[in-house]
């Protein structure tokens, strides 16, 4: 498809195999010169995909899909979990190329239990579940998502880890992630009101180097303390 011809021609070039949309606009500009119309050209062709793809699939299908990922993301894609994140308000693009990532198995993927719905089903993982959904059904989950409101998580928090945290947030992760890492028009992960739990899991695999990062952020996040990422 047009899609994955795209995908295939724009390879990240830090080492990095898979060729999927998953790296924020500003990260790209900054390590290649004359990106600015690549990334017009990644966005025009990400909205083409899914008005080509999304006319294709029944209402009742994805209504089904979005039921199966809201028995563990929580209704509306809004988590009530701590190790599991909110999904609803992502960037299509970035929640698009999150399902790929997974479908290449390059993300870490734990087994989770199903947190509603039939909670008596096995165990699965996120690798499992995207192996499952076609190009349509990414187009089509992706743009549903997006669509949805973002809702901060309520959780017990420490104010004064918070203001710490903010700062740093300030110093090195706005540029990508603003407005405290809730604006989707970023192309980037939300951060602000996202559960602790899922955080501090993902800040541990960028750490540990099991989850794949651009190496503009891993410069980031080499730069930072456990403490700072607490």
């Amino acid at each position: 498809t047009v899609v994955n011809a795209y995908r295939d021609k724009y390879l990240w070039s830090d080492g990095i195999s898979q060729a999927h949309f998953r790296y924020p606009v500003c990260t790209m500009i900054e390590a290649f010169p004359g990106f600015q119309e690549i990334a017009m050209k990644r966005k025009v062709l990400f909205m083409f995909s899914a008005l080509m793809l999304m006319p294709g699939m029944a209402a009742a299908d994805l209504d089904a899909l979005m039921q199966g990922c809201n028995d563990c993301h929580g209704d509306n894609g809004v988590s009530q979990w701590s190790d599991v994140p909110t999904i609803a308000g992502l960037a299509a693009i970035v929640h698009e190329d999150a399902l790929y990532i997974y479908q290449d198995e390059a993300r870490p993927c734990a087994e989770s239990e199903y947190r509603q719905g039939d909670t008596s089903r096995a165990p699965v993982t996120m690798c499992a579940l995207a192996q499952e959904l076609s190009e349509d059904d990414i187009a089509a989950l992706a743009e549903a998502y997006a669509e949805l409101p973002y809702v901060s998580a309520k959780q017990e928090f420490d104010a004064d880890l918070a203001a710490a945290g903010e700062a740093l947030h300030m110093q090195h992760c706005d540029k990508c992630h603003s407005d405290a890492g809730m604006n989707p028009d970023d192309e980037a992960g939300m951060l602000g009101g996202q559960q602790m739990g899922y955080l501090r899991d993902t800040f541990a695999q960028y750490a540990d180097g099991s989850r794949e990062q651009p190496k503009k952020m891993q410069d980031k996040m080499e730069l930072l303390s456990a403490d700072d990422a607490e």
